[in-house]
């Protein structure tokens, strides 16, 4: 390893050691990015994505070739009916609301299957005494959250119980700002199987941030009714610039459709801009890009595990999703972590994070992100909650040997400050 970055020679040693053990992990990284990669290439055959396609639309959009074969690309590499691809999610959480106030309605029954969602859905689903707010609890929606069990996966039991009551079932699949394990898509389908043997009408929609194209199949192929994520995460490839999607069961995905337009027009309207060329391109690549994210993940897991911190996977673990956990210890080794990968990133390598009270969140978050797109998690990125355990949550790297430099430069970061001794 060439030492442009001037890092400490021991650290250098540590980190090819580390490396060297992550080659079986990095085989079936490379197996699964195989099969994904030729599953988006026939989607993109199958439906003809032609030049163009590449092309937009302004106004009302109607007749936009390039956003309706977008819809049926993603589709069909996902697993599903219909999908609806839009560059006007703002986020995953918008794409999320847009779907559970399409399907629900008043006097409907939410029910959480798998813990609490991320906090930034707090507003979304509403809180006691919110009233006017807009939540869904303002508009009639009742929840329920079915707690985790100790170790932190579903328990089935009080899932079929609480399912029986329930219209929706919500399924997260990454960990979110908790400790708890992601779920792999065989632990989601275990859950599924306990909702809708209670209860077989139950809608089951899943959270599938962080997940796309991790495992060889999507949860809409072990019966989830509707997956929803973000194009700034996986399924963009580091390209598309803002924009989310829902995927499913058709009758759905129109009912989403409805909700993000109005009834009436649906899908129909909406139009493009320059955004085709970003969407496809991006979800062209993105099983490569994924690849690159979690070799990252892989790697950063092993190095810090060989300096003496508890990682969530642990190195060798199976992934489900592009999110890895450094327990970290303390505020210093957090904010030190963070500084050396915003030092590691192509873009803003030369500020400094702090914390902030940002948006949707009840502690002080400090983020680290040099990112050609605003929050991008695709892109190397650390983020954390200033609270215990003083965990950071690490995701991205759109090409490995960037993504292992940053790694490296945030252990430079915490060798530097006398945080760590090798």
């Amino acid at each position: 390893m060439e030492n442009i970055f001037g890092l400490d020679e021991k650290l250098i040693t540590l980190a090819s050691q580390a490396e060297s053990e992550c080659t079986a992990a990095f085989a079936e990284i490379d197996r699964i990015a195989e099969i994904n990669g030729q599953k988006v290439l026939k989607a993109f055959i199958d439906n003809r994505v032609s030049e163009g396609c590449l092309k937009g639309t302004t106004g009302y959009g109607y007749g936009d070739i390039g956003r309706d074969t977008a819809d049926k690309v993603f589709a069909q590499a996902l697993g599903g009916e219909d999908a609806i691809v839009r560059h006007t999610f703002v986020n995953g959480t918008h794409a999320l609301s847009t779907a559970l106030f399409g399907i629900l309605r008043p006097q409907d029954k939410l029910c959480f299957l798998t813990g609490a969602p991320y906090d930034t859905l707090e507003g979304v689903v509403g809180k006691e005494g919110d009233s006017g707010s807009g939540s869904l609890r303002d508009f009639g929606v009742q929840n329920e959250i079915v707690p985790l069990k100790e170790d932190g996966t579903p328990d089935l039991e009080a899932v079929a119980k609480a399912a029986k009551s329930a219209k929706v079932g919500y399924i997260q699949r990454s960990r979110g700002y908790s400790l708890r394990p992601s779920f792999t898509v065989d632990v989601i389908a275990e859950v599924i199987k306990a909702a809708k043997g209670a209860n077989p009408d139950i809608i089951i929609l899943t959270d599938n941030c962080y997940g796309e194209f991790v495992e060889e199949k999507e949860p809409l192929a072990v019966g989830a009714d509707l997956i929803v994520g973000s194009l700034i995460k996986n399924p963009g490839g580091g390209i598309a610039s803002t924009g989310g999607y829902i995927c499913g069961r058709a009758d759905l995905v129109e009912k989403c459709a409805d909700r993000l337009t109005c009834v009436g027009m649906g899908k129909e309207v909406g139009c493009s801009l320059n955004m085709n060329r970003e969407i496809l391109l991006g979800f062209f690549l993105c099983p490569q890009t994924v690849a690159s994210a979690l070799k990252t993940s892989v790697f950063a897991c092993r190095l810090f595990e060989k300096l003496g911190f508890k990682t969530l996977p642990e190195s060798g673990e199976k992934r489900t999703d592009i999110i890895a956990s450094i327990l970290l210890e303390n505020e210093k080794n957090l904010t030190a972590f963070c500084k050396g990968i915003q030092k590691g990133s192509p873009v803003d390598s030369y500020v400094t994070p702090e914390a902030w009270d940002m948006p949707g969140y009840e502690s002080k978050v400090i983020m680290a992100a040099g990112a050609f797109t605003m929050g991008a998690s695709i892109e190397l990125s650390a983020d954390a909650p200033i609270r215990e355990p003083f965990a950071v949550w690490l995701q991205g790297g759109i090409t490995y040997p960037s993504g292992k430099a940053g790694i490296l430069l945030a252990a430079q970061e915490m060798l530097s400050a006398g945080n760590i001794t090798l």
